[in-house]
């Protein structure tokens, strides 16, 4: 079965994916738009884990300031181009990055960055924290691998839960718009600052 011109546009609209990536998931779904969406996703990814490797020398700082001027926060997001540097589409990325930032205040990027001296902490507190409870032995180990992975999430930018849609995390959004404008993106680093906080 073809898929008709109509569903092509819309499963385009629905997804950003291209026309011809569009005809070809709705052709495999025998035109079930869900499927098709969901083939196009996996597609996606596979797509992004490829480029993951490819260096990102351009990109831009999105400086961002929230309820006026209490939380101020600066977001470096890289790219390969300076051509996709400058699209709307990669600038709005990157802005929303901030905004998320501002408004979930992550300590990190990404579980990679977080110092082993933290891991080493945050274990033993949430392994003193389970036998404190009178935790079995026996499943110890698994309550302090699930509190480990729940700090990390909440703590590490690409864990978190997206802002704007929390059934993705930000790590899938990001993976969702490599696959869309077709380069590498790496979120840097970031800075965030609250008047009056204490300084580290």
């Amino acid at each position: 079965m073809s898929a008709s011109t109509e569903l092509i546009k819309e499963l385009r609209e629905n997804t950003g994916a291209g026309v011809l990536e569009c005809k070809k998931a709705l052709d495999e779904a025998g035109g079930d738009m869900e499927k098709a969406a969901a083939i196009l996703h996996e597609r996606g990814l596979a797509k992004a884990a490829k480029k993951a490797d490819r260096e990102t020398e351009a990109g831009v700082l999105d400086l961002y300031s929230h309820g006026e001027g209490r939380v101020g926060v600066m977001v470096e997001v890289n790219c390969e181009t300076d051509f996709v540097a400058r699209t709307d589409e990669f600038r709005q990325f990157a802005h929303e990055m901030a905004l998320q930032v501002a408004a979930t205040a992550p300590r990190w990027v990404s579980g990679e960055d977080v110092p082993a001296d933290v891991i080493d902490e945050r274990r033993a507190a949430f392994t003193q924290e389970a036998l404190d409870e009178n935790k079995p032995e026996d499943v110890v180990e698994r309550i302090v691998e699930g509190r480990m992975a729940k700090f990390l999430d909440e703590n590490c930018l690409l864990g978190q839960a997206y802002i704007r849609d929390d059934s993705k995390t930000v790590e899938e959004l990001l993976k969702e718009t490599v696959a869309g404008i077709g380069e590498n993106i790496q979120i840097r680093r970031f800075v965030r600052w609250e008047v009056a906080e204490e300084i580290a």
